[in-house]
């Protein structure tokens, strides 16, 4: 995509934690950074592209941004975050860094040729995907990439 379709816009995704510091060592260990401008005792701004961040918000700072009662990650399914890696092999260095860290596998590798991913909960069993997808593909799509391929 070579222009966005709604130009400025940012991405602030909120999620909670139980321990911030713990959150903040572990996303840390996966190669992410934070925002000091945006990050106190009770929350952090993980930077994860030019327009796309992650809240880490303690639970108490969580609910002061929500009318509705937090849900618990470890046993229902509130969302599933996934993230870009630039290579195949960063897919398995990212996944492994967040399983050596405290993470838990939820799926092993998942190749498709054009596309690969990995799959773990995090510390307080938030689901993330870390996938690399062919540029190409990224570019014109899974089902025109298919079709530019040699048979």
């Amino acid at each position: 995509m070579t222009t966005p379709e709604h130009p400025g816009r940012m991405l602030f995704l909120n999620i909670p934690v139980a321990d911030l510091e713990r959150s903040k060592a572990f996303f840390a260990q996966l190669g992410f950074s934070f925002d000091p401008h945006f990050s106190d005792d009770t929350a952090a701004r993980m930077l994860i592209g030019e327009q796309a961040s992650v809240m880490l918000l303690n639970h108490e700072k969580f609910a002061q941004f929500s009318r509705l009662p937090m849900g618990d990650a470890r046993t229902h399914a509130l969302a599933l975050y996934c993230f870009s890696v630039s290579s195949r092999e960063e897919v398995n260095t990212v996944a492994e860094a967040a399983l050596a860290a405290g993470a838990v596998e939820a799926d092993g590798l998942e190749d498709y040729g054009f596309m690969c991913s990995r799959s773990f909960f995090d510390l307080d069993g938030h689901g993330w995907q870390v996938m690399w997808m062919d540029p190409v593909a990224a570019q014109e799509g899974p089902a025109q990439y298919a079709a530019s391929m040699p048979a």
